[in-house]
C-alpha cells in the first residue's frame, strides 16, 4: 500500500542578523570630492541620492569634506547643506590641500572607525576610484564600483547597489550583508543633482587631523593643467547627437557631425563605432565609455543594447532613429522615428539650419 506523501513546505526567507560588531553603525555619508577649489558635480548627484537613502533608513545624511584650510572647508560644507546634507565632517590640514592617496585614506579611515556610518558613497572618478579602493581595503569592508543604481533593502537595512556586469550585457545588484560601512562608487551623470536650496543649513563637526608631511611618501611638485581643459566635456553637454553601426559606413557618420553643428550639440558614439575607428574613444558613450545626462539625446542608427543604454538613459528627452521597429532603444526612448537615419539626419539638419537663419534674420 502506498503511503501518502506530503510536499515539503517552501523554505521562508532566512532572517538576516547583522554581526553585533556593526549594529551601532548608522548614517549615510557622501565624500565631497574637490579639486583646486571646486567641488566635483558628482558629489551633488550623490547627495541627492544619499538624501533618499537616508530618509528611507531614518538617519542623517553627512557630507565629508577634506580640505587644506578652514575657509575652503566651510565653503564646501555650505554647498553640502544646500544640496541636502544634515551635517558635515570637516577635516582640514595643509597636507590635505591636494589629493594624495596616503593622507586622504588615513583621515577618512580614522573618521569612519570613530563615527561608524552604515553607508559611504564616493564618485567613480579618477580620485574616487583610487580613494574608495584604499579605504575599503583598510576597513576590510565591501565595495561595489561603478554603480548605476542604489536602493535600500528595508528588511535588513542593506544597500542594494546595481551595476553592469559581463561586459555590460547584464545588470547585477550587489549587497554587502555582514560588513560595515557598505561602500559604493557611482559614475558621474548617472543620477540627477538636487535643486540647490540656499536656505538649508546644518551642523559642522570640524577636526584638524595630526599629519606630518615627512611621513607622506608622495610629494606634489607641480600642477600641469590638462591641455584639453577648454574643450567641451561630453558628460555635461546639454545636447548630444550620437551615431551607431546602423549608419553603415564611416562616411555616413558625417551626417551626425552636421546635425550636431546645426544644433550646437556634442557628438557621441557607440562602442562598435569607436572600435571601427569612425570616431575617437573620447566620444564613446556607454558602460565602457562616458555617462551623459543631456537635455536632449538624438540616437541615430543605435539599437539600444544595455552597454550603451546605461550611459545615456538619464537624458531628459531621447529621440531614437532606427529602421527596425523592434529595436530595444524604442522601449525607453521618449520619441521614436522608424526610418533610415541617412534620410532623416540631413532633413533635420536642413530644418534646423533654416530655422536658425530665420531667427537671425528676424533679429
Amino acid at each position: 500500500m502506498n503511503q501518502p506523501t506530503t510536499s515539503p513546505k517552501p523554505a521562508g526567507r532566512r532572517k538576516f542578523e547583522l554581526d553585533p560588531r556593526f549594529q551601532s553603525y548608522k548614517g549615510v555619508w557622501v565624500f565631497m570630492e574637490q579639486n583646486h577649489g571646486e567641488i566635483h558635480p558628482v558629489s551633488f548627484e550623490l547627495l541627492g541620492e544619499g538624501r533618499k537613502l537616508a530618509d528611507q533608513l531614518g538617519v542623517e545624511l553627512a557630507g565629508i569634506v577634506v580640505a587644506g584650510c578652514d575657509a575652503d572647508a566651510d565653503r564646501f560644507c555650505a554647498e553640502a547643506f544646500f544640496h541636502g546634507a544634515d551635517l558635515c565632517y570637516s577635516l582640514t590640514h595643509a597636507a590635505l590641500t591636494h589629493y594624495r592617496n596616503q593622507p586622504y585614506t588615513q583621515v577618512l579611515t580614522d573618521l569612519v572607525n570613530r563615527h561608524q556610518p552604515e553607508i559611504l558613497l564616493l564618485g567613480a572618478t579618477t580620485m574616487g576610484r583610487d580613494l574608495a579602493g584604499s579605504v575599503a581595503t583598510t576597513l576590510q569592508t565591501g565595495l561595489t564600483a561603478d554603480c548605476t543604481g542604489l536602493a535600500i533593502d528595508l528588511d535588513n537595512r542593506s544597500l542594494a547597489a546595481t551595476r553592469p556586469t559581463f561586459g555590460g550585457s547584464l545588470l547585477c545588484t550587489i549587497v554587502t550583508l555582514n560588513y560595515r560601512p557598505q561602500m559604493a562608487t557611482v559614475r558621474p551623470r548617472v543620477m540627477s543633482s538636487p535643486v540647490r536650496d540656499t536656505s538649508r543649513s546644518g551642523r559642522i563637526l570640524a577636526e584638524h587631523p595630526v599629519l606630518a608631511e615627512t611621513d607622506i611618501i608622495t610629494k606634489l611638485l607641480e600642477f600641469l593643467p590638462d591641455d584639453r581643459r577648454n574643450e567641451t566635456h561630453l558628460p555635461f553637454a546639454d545636447i548630444i547627437v550620437a551615431g551607431g553601426r546602423g549608419l553603415k559606413r564611416p562616411d555616413n557618420f558625417r551626417l551626425v557631425w552636421d546635425l550636431a553643428d546645426a544644433l550646437g550639440a556634442e557628438v557621441g558614439a557607440t562602442r562598435p563605432v569607436v572600435q571601427a575607428g569612425w570616431v575617437t574613444a573620447d566620444r564613446q558613450i556607454g558602460q565602457s565609455g562616458k555617462t551623459v545626462r543631456p537635455k536632449l539625446y538624438i540616437a541615430a542608427g543605435i539599437s539600444g543594447a544595455v552597454q550603451h543604454r546605461v550611459g545615456m538613459e538619464g537624458a531628459d528627452v531621447i529621440i531614437a532613429i532606427n529602421p527596425d521597429p523592434d529595436a530595444p532603444i524604442f522601449d525607453f526612448a521618449t520619441y521614436g522615428i522608424v526610418a533610415n537615419a541617412m534620410q532623416i539626419l540631413p532633413a533635420l539638419t536642413a530644418a534646423f539650419r533654416q530655422h536658425t537663419a530665420a531667427m537671425k534674420k528676424a533679429v
